[in-house]
């Protein structure tokens, strides 16, 4: 019997961001009778180290503050003795930062497969964008989350059609799914609850929908906005919601761990942004069976099929995301099979496993392709 490939997952931190999700999801879903992963980080710390360690997954610091610091160098040194000490078959970076760390260091340093992830538009990191193209050459996989970004690596970054590889998002339906919501104290008995879960920063364009909720705030009584997240936006957030009027109305939850029962509060599940790819928290609202309304951008239509799994808006009109507001609560019956749409969805093809499994096939390829 085979022993299972050494694989190294690479993320600068391992708290709440998106990437470092998927890198959870996919270490704690790889088959350990074929796999056996690791995960290396910059910051060692966070809920998802916390989530790794306790679910068997080493975590291993490689103590990188600044790319132009000696510590650099120290960290590069230690990052290849460990690829090479351990028999690492395959790195994968999940994200631009460690893309950028670890690829010429496993690529000249060590006998390793090496992939990257992109999980957004290259517009949003300019600061990473030239040394991404660096890597593009020197690697034996991009993984991409959508067939939005292999367009956009192919046609707007010259990427080899053959390099790039499909792996959507997987979700943990163990914690993601339907169930009785528990009402926190900041929301009042019987409120309607329009919410988003999403980092505070700008190309979130959360004030899109704190304008939007202004429009649409009379339709019912008692009718509350809950913003879940943290980040550099909350307090020009605030002032927007102060000078719609609608601050007394909004709820405003710090980053937690348990986006399950928020998700379960919710009435209607709304997305702003301006960029996305294939947003978590959508799969995770779909998931725990929220009726979504989402900003047609990037690969959000991959995932919210216009009446069919949620409703599609603009983005950046409030007018357009107040009339989608409006069309679900006026429609009870619509909101609940969008709702149970969504849900079955995200159950039959977005899994943990089912994202693992495609992991799993990319990885095999790409270790048998590198001859390590």
């Amino acid at each position: 019997m085979k022993s299972p490939h050494p694989v190294l997952l690479l993320a600068r931190e391992l708290h709440g961001g998106g990437s470092e999700r998927q890198l959870a999801e996919i270490a704690l879903g790889l088959d350990r009778s074929r796999f056996e992963p690791y995960a290396g980080t910059f910051r060692p710390t966070g809920l998802r180290a916390d989530q790794l360690r306790a679910e068997g997954v080493p975590v291993i610091h490689f103590p990188v503050k600044s790319f132009r610091s000696r510590g650099a160098l120290t960290g590069a040194w230690n990052l290849a003795r460990f690829i090479r000490g351990h028999g690492i078959r395959l790195v994968h970076a999940f994200d631009a930062p460690l893309a950028v760390f670890s690829t010429p260091v496993t690529r000249y340093l060590t006998r390793a497969a090496m992939l990257t992830s992109q999980r957004g538009d290259r517009a949003l990191t300019p600061e990473y964008r030239r040394l991404l193209r660096w890597t593009d050459r020197r690697v034996d996989g991009i993984v991409v989350n959508c067939e939005y970004l292999k367009r956009h690596l192919i046609e707007d970054e010259g990427v080899r059609e053959s390099l790039v590889q499909v792996c959507r998002n997987g979700i943990d339906l163990e914690r993601f799914h339907p169930a009785p919501a528990v009402r926190p104290d900041s929301l009042p008995p019987g409120a309607f609850v329009i919410g988003t879960v999403s980092m505070l920063r700008p190309e979130k364009d959360l004030a899109t929908l704190i304008q939007a909720f202004a429009l649409v705030r009379g339709r019912l009584a008692r009718m509350k906005l809950v913003i879940v997240g943290s980040g550099p936006e909350r307090e020009r957030l605030q002032q927007r919601a102060r000078e719609a009027g609608v601050a007394e109305d909004c709820v405003w939850q710090p980053a937690t761990a348990d986006i399950a029962g928020w998700l379960r509060n919710f009435d209607i599940f709304v997305l702003p942004s301006r960029s996305e790819a294939f947003p978590n928290s959508v799969m995770e609202a779909m998931a725990c069976q929220c009726a979504v309304v989402a900003s047609d951008v990037g690969g959000v239509p991959e995932l919210v099929q216009a009446g069919a799994t949620g409703l599609l808006f603009g983005p950046g009109s409030p007018a357009a995301l107040a009339a989608a507001l409006r069309r679900l609560i006026e429609n009870p019956q619509l909101r609940q099979t969008l709702a149970a749409a969504g849900e079955r969805f995200v159950r039959e093809h977005l899994s943990r496993q089912t994202a693992a499994e495609r992991m799993a096939e990319i990885y095999t390829a790409a270790i048998e392709r590198h001859g390590c």
